[in-house]
């Protein structure tokens, strides 16, 4: 049996003394009655006997009482234990809850802290990659633009090469020109003189011009596909870059007309336009 259960039944075993000592009491009185002879004993003797077996029953009774008052005692005691026993039990759940809580939240804080702790490290290891992608990309950029600088030197020096050849070609075809007209002048001054040598000299001389007109010509051709090029890839200002002066030049090689007359912005777009043209 449990001690919640004997607790429980207490006062019903006080109550079951009670009566085992009521049962006794009525033994104790048919004994009496019973012990006494038919014809014998005085009546004195008689009462003696009655009265010694009622100090019994009344010892007994009160022994019984005492047995009684000792249950209640022991049932007040063993409610006041429940009672304590409870509010232990109450105290303890109330104690280990609040060590529960108390763990929990020192877990969480501990926990919350380790995040932390993993963040600022994630944060580090990111903005050291971030470092290093953006170092990689900073020198691929300075790769690209020391590229573009060398292929922009490169064209310069190829548009000034063409520039030079282009200013030689114009001098040629000027000089073939001038020493052509000047043949015709001195073809038509003999043949003024000797009619059939001068026929031949003109002869002579308009194949010389024939020739001369060819190399412009082919200057102007070269001029054309300079100022096609410049229009097609202005990577160091095209046609704009050009001076007034560098433009009718190149304009002339070109045979535009009226090109003394025209402003910077006409000149790049006859240029241009002539430069289109076969």
């Amino acid at each position: 049996m449990s001690l919640s259960e004997g607790l429980r039944e207490m006062p019903s075993n006080a109550a079951w003394l009670l009566s085992r000592a009521r049962d006794r009491r009525r033994k104790v009185s048919a004994a009496m009655l019973d012990a006494a002879p038919v014809g014998g004993d005085s009546v004195e003797i008689r009462m003696k006997r009655a009265h010694d077996a009622a100090e019994r029953a009344r010892e007994v009774e009160q022994r019984a009482v005492e047995a009684e008052q000792e249950a209640k005692d022991y049932s007040d005691h063993a409610r006041e234990v429940s009672e304590h026993g409870r509010a232990r039990v109450t105290e303890v759940n109330r104690e280990t809850e609040r060590q529960v809580k108390q763990r929990v939240a020192e877990a969480e804080k501990a926990a919350a802290e380790a995040v932390k702790g993993e963040r600022r490290a994630a944060e580090a290891d990111a903005e050291e990659e971030r470092q290093e992608v953006r170092g990689e990309v900073d020198e691929e950029i300075e790769a690209a633009e020391r590229d573009a600088e060398a292929a922009r030197q490169r064209a310069q020096e190829l548009v000034a090469d063409a520039t030079e050849q282009l200013a030689d070609a114009r001098r040629l075809a000027e000089e073939a020109a001038e020493a052509a007209r000047a043949a015709a002048e001195e073809a038509h001054r003999q043949a003024q003189q000797l009619a059939d040598e001068a026929q031949q000299q003109a002869s002579d001389a308009e194949a010389r011009v024939k020739a001369a007109e060819q190399v412009r010509e082919q200057s102007a051709g070269a001029a054309r596909h300079t100022a096609r090029e410049l229009e097609r890839n202005p990577t160091n200002g095209g046609l704009q870059s050009y001076n007034k002066p560098e433009l009718i030049e190149l304009a002339a090689s070109i045979g535009i007309e009226g090109r003394r007359s025209m402003s910077k912005g006409e000149l790049v777009d006859a240029i241009a336009k002539a430069s289109r043209r076969r």
